[in-house]
């Protein structure tokens, strides 16, 4: 079962959201938080799943929120192998469906997807129990805005990026360009005649590198690198 913390300003719609939740067998809500600064403590405390947050909340306190609870601190350095066993929960933004640029600020912040706030409680479920088994929530509309949005950012950070990429092996170069182009790991291993387990393993280590949470992230990173350019 996985659990949820559920993060809205408003009343009604944090009940409407929990109702929603607490509907399905598989899913349970654990808290509810009215602000980023208590989403980041109820997290800290509760340890979600899942942190299904209104993008209201980011605009109030800012995107750290997500960073702070997809990447909590450590104290001490914490060998690789720990840290990937830590729970780390994944947040998932309700965003307007014309604020892609707020979209895109939260997945390069660690956010597991977004998901318009005009979703469906089918979308919204089933998008809750995606980002809860460790992959990523977008939507065709979106993602071409997010793309979009990399296009001009691109100068931004990017040869902190291109240093990164550099730091991936060849075939992880090419298992990340198929994931940006949005292959599942069964069509990455038939095309680069590969076993599903080793492309799994070269993601886990090509997010590692990259200093990623999630396929997504990973997909936006192909962008900003420059290892994959968006159609004109």
């Amino acid at each position: 079962m996985a659990s949820v913390l559920v993060v809205h300003r408003h009343s009604l719609e944090r009940l409407g959201l929990r109702m929603l939740l607490a509907s399905q067998p598989d899913l349970t809500v654990v808290g509810e938080a009215t602000s980023g600064a208590e989403a980041v403590r109820m997290s800290a405390a509760l340890g979600p799943d899942v942190v299904l947050m209104d993008s209201l909340v980011i605009d109030t306190d800012g995107v750290d929120v997500i960073r702070r609870i997809s990447r909590p601190p450590t104290l001490l350095p914490v060998p690789a192998p720990a840290r990937a066993a830590e729970h780390r929960p994944r947040v998932l933004v309700l965003t307007p469906t014309d604020h892609e640029r707020h979209a895109y600020t939260a997945l390069r912040a660690g956010a597991g997807g977004f998901l318009p706030q005009d979703a469906t409680p089918e979308e919204l479920t089933a998008a809750v129990r995606i980002v809860a088994a460790g992959d990523a929530v977008t939507t065709p509309g979106l993602t071409r805005a997010l793309i979009d949005t990399v296009r001009h950012e691109r100068t931004v950070g990017s040869l902190e990026r291109e240093t990164e990429l550099g730091a991936l092996t060849r075939r992880e170069r090419d298992v990340l360009t198929a994931v940006a182009a949005g292959w599942s790991n069964t069509e990455i291993a038939t095309r680069l005649s590969i076993s599903p387990t080793t492309v799994k393993s070269h993601v886990s280590r090509i997010l590692t590198k990259i200093g990623a949470r999630a396929r997504v992230q990973a997909v936006v990173f192909a962008y900003e690198s420059g290892l994959v350019r968006p159609a004109a």
